[in-house]
């Protein structure tokens, strides 16, 4: 799992902070003056702010309104595609995201075809889902933005790897790996990352095909690379790894033991702890675990993956 567990080709909310900070990433706050006002800049800001707050209907609300007053606003509708996503309404959300690559600047295309990408994952729509990632991959190979297109390659490779197509995941997973190779001038230790996630993709994919030794090889090489000290920040993704060829190694008393150790953050990775919980009979810890992943407001392969499915046990567990 690679874009999955490092939030990767996806936005934490609406729209990543950089490029749209009419959307931040901000807790819940109050309207302002701007906002009770209808100017629709300012609606869509307190819509993202409240959609941050996990208040969905509410942001919904003030995105109804912004886009009353102006029908083409890119953020406007790529928020409350977001915010329609997070609350399960896929076809909903998939309307304002068709509308938001229509209206996107060259700039923000990318972002708006991600977007739907990330859309279909939540549906489990795997053939939609790599149709718009696709799209993402060329767009970049011809800029030229190698790390932007391996970055896109990834996030591929987790949508068929998660939906248990090992064989294509780790071509896309390979094509990931090479492309971002292709940078020039990559300092040391962006190399060295791009080779944590090769590494990564390769473990995972072996775990899920049952190959315990390939996994630990991987594993490693991963150690290796992460002992250089070029990349520290990686060290919750080595026990993300741990934890997930554990899981798949039937090892669940090991994968929680490691996932524990690993982003609590992170949706799939409390997803994963929730499964492992219920593999070794912890119920109570596993409900709360998959109560955790609904906190979540990431508009990324990981949430993706995981918000579905924790709304689906603790529906069944009602």
């Amino acid at each position: 799992m690679r874009c999955l567990l490092r939030n990767l080709c996806g936005v934490a909310l609406c729209v990543a902070a950089s490029a749209h900070p009419a959307t931040p990433l901000a807790s819940q706050a109050p309207a302002t003056a701007a906002g009770q006002a209808g100017d629709p800049a300012e609606l869509v800001k307190q819509a993202g702010m409240l959609s941050a707050g996990g208040k969905q209907d509410e942001a919904l609300a003030l995105y109804a309104r912004a886009l009353e007053r102006a029908p083409d606003s890119f953020d406007a509708h790529l928020g409350a595609g977001v915010a329609r996503d997070l609350r399960g309404d896929y076809p909903e959300a998939r309307k304002h995201f068709a509308k938001a690559i229509e209206l996107a600047a060259e700039g923000g295309k990318s972002q708006a075809l991600t977007a739907m990408g990330v859309s279909y994952a939540f549906d489990r729509d795997v053939r939609n889902a790599a149709k718009f990632y696709q799209q993402v991959f060329d767009r970049e190979m011809t800029t030229p933005d190698y790390v932007g297109a391996a970055e896109a390659a990834e996030a591929l490779g987790t949508v068929y790897l998660e939906s248990g197509d090992s064989e294509t995941a780790l071509k896309w997973y390979q094509t990931g790996f090479e492309t971002a190779r292709r940078q020039a001038d990559m300092p040391g230790p962006q190399l060295d990352l791009w080779g944590l996630r090769w590494a990564d993709a390769q473990a995972r994919v072996a775990a899920r095909r049952g190959n315990a030794r390939v996994a630990r090889e991987q594993i490693a090489i991963f150690k290796s690379l992460l002992d250089k000290g070029t990349n520290p920040d990686q060290q919750p993704q080595y026990r993300s790894l741990l934890g997930y060829v554990d899981f798949y190694s039937k090892d669940f008393r090991g994968a929680v033991a490691e996932l524990q150790k690993a982003d609590q953050d992170d949706p799939f990775v409390l997803a994963l702890l929730a499964e492992a919980y219920e593999k070794i009979g912890d119920k109570p810890k596993a409900l709360e675990c998959e109560q955790r992943v609904l906190t979540s407001i990431a508009h990324t392969p990981n949430n993706a993956f995981a918000r579905p499915m924790a709304k689906k046990k603790l529906a069944a567990g009602d």
